[in-house]
């Protein structure tokens, strides 16, 4: 996926779903803990020094898993680089079982799947298909890949 430096300054200057300033550590050996403001817009994780208005950085929450290190710490490891790790330090341990939980809930794959859930179950229950009226109930990026045949046509 591509971007520009600009779209990406555009984004960060969105409202945000989480926003606070935390304890960052970069995936460089040697990098130290470093107070930054961290923004999650959408599934872009910008952070910033805490007095400057542009984002030093931004990760794409994609392909990325988030664990938690200890009571107050977290990271986010890429799936294809294990060794690319950023560690977040929170103030309690409340707001780091929160930064969790939003950067799990906002990746483009967790959408999906909720909206295959949420799919599924209105066409369970009332027989018609709730993206057909879009006209994208056919698209492959709306199906379910587990090998289960695909929802049946609504009923007349």
């Amino acid at each position: 996926m591509r971007f520009n430096e600009k779209e990406l300054v555009f984004l960060s200057r969105q409202p945000s779903e989480r926003s606070a300033e935390l304890g960052m550590r970069g995936p460089k050996r040697g990098d130290v803990v470093k107070r930054r403001l961290v923004k999650l817009i959408v599934n872009f994780l910008f952070y910033f020094r805490t007095d400057e208005e542009e984002p030093m950085g931004a990760l794409l929450l994609e392909q990325c898993r988030v664990e938690r290190e200890d009571e107050l710490v977290f990271s986010v490891v890429f799936l294809d680089e294990a060794e690319r790790k950023y560690l977040f330090e929170c103030d309690s341990r409340m707001q780091c079982v929160e930064w969790i939980d939003a950067i799990m809930k906002s990746s483009y794959e967790f959408m999906r799947k909720n909206l295959i859930f949420y799919r599924t179950e209105i066409h369970r229950l009332t027989g018609k298909d709730p993206l057909e009226q879009y006209g994208i109930s056919d698209e492959t990026r709306f199906q379910v890949n587990t090998g289960l045949p695909p929802l049946p046509p609504p009923l007349p």
